[in-house]
């Protein structure tokens, strides 16, 4: 069985890279480059693309069973991608006090994509990574035979495909900023990146998890851990899918000053973090800093 044919889809590669002056860089001496991977596709994007498509490629045509919570954007990129392709999708949701609830927008769009959601509680959810729990949640979802991508879409074929993010930013930047959920993005991205360039990511969500998590994916993409990389944990606002009052605002007057949407659970966490750390002096003056635009607001 052969995978789909990627290339009908069209993605915008490499995705543009965007200098945008602003005084709260600029007075560090700091340039603030935007590498715009929400304009690679319009439903599988940023990251989502990079990290799907391998799957999809591996995947071979087999019914696609994947995991997240109510509001996941990897949830609405598989759907997305599964309408696309015209593959059978089937989404495991964190939660099984939804189950015959309405919708929320993000769910709704997934069942509009034709994607078939399953509830379970949120204990056996946590569980998901043990086999025997695996086996038992693809019984009960009728998806036995299904190619399985994990939560957040990171596995060792994500992580090779966001290793091509770091190879297009070469050159670019001295250090690459990307906010992280459960690290593939970074784990693809440092490994891409050429010597002398660093990497650091911006956890969106709390526990210190992450990065035990990343060198747990290289080492199984790559054997060993690749590039230079590191986290700060100080700005995820309370947990995955927490804002703030400050966050909404700094992400408004982002959009003000540039006209550029800012997706809220990941890349305002983002580019807020990386304003604190400009005003803490952690760039040396001339530094090139580029920040992955992961994502963008859904209507």
């Amino acid at each position: 069985m052969t995978g789909p044919d990627l290339a009908l889809l069209r993605p915008r590669l490499p995705s543009p890279v965007q200098e945008v002056p602003d005084p709260r860089f600029t007075r560090h001496g700091v340039r603030l480059l935007l590498k715009r991977d929400d304009l690679v596709h319009p439903d599988l994007i940023g990251n989502k693309w990079r990290k799907l498509a391998p799957n999809l490629v591996a995947a071979a045509g087999r019914r696609i069973v994947t995991f997240g919570g109510a509001y996941s954007n990897h949830l609405r990129a598989t759907a997305a991608a599964g309408r696309l392709l015209g593959l059978p999708t089937v989404g495991v949701v964190r939660g099984q006090e939804l189950t015959g609830l309405p919708l929320n927008p993000s769910l709704a769009r997934c069942a509009a994509d034709g994607m078939r959601l399953h509830f379970v509680d949120r204990s056996t959810y946590r569980r998901k990574s043990e086999p025997e729990t695996l086996a038992a949640m693809l019984r009960a979802a009728g998806a036995e035979d299904a190619y399985v991508v994990p939560e957040g879409g990171s596995n060792a074929p994500a992580v090779h495909g966001c290793q091509l993010l770091g190879e297009e930013l070469r050159g670019r930047a001295d250090v690459v900023a990307v906010a992280c959920g459960t690290g593939g993005t970074l784990a693809g991205l440092a490994a891409g990146l050429a010597p002398g360039q660093r990497a650091l990511g911006i956890p969106v969500v709390k526990g210190g998890f992450l990065t035990a998590a990343i060198e747990a994916l290289q080492d199984e993409a790559f054997g060993g851990r690749r590039g230079s990389w590191r986290l700060d944990d100080r700005f995820h606002c309370g947990g995955y899918a927490r804002t703030t009052p400050e966050l909404e605002a700094f992400a408004a007057d982002f959009e003000d000053r540039h006209g550029l949407p800012v997706e809220r659970l990941y890349v305002a966490k983002l580019l807020s973090a990386l304003v604190a750390l400009a005003e803490e002096g952690s760039f040396p003056r001339g530094t090139a800093l580029a920040a992955v635009v992961t994502g963008r607001p859904f209507p």
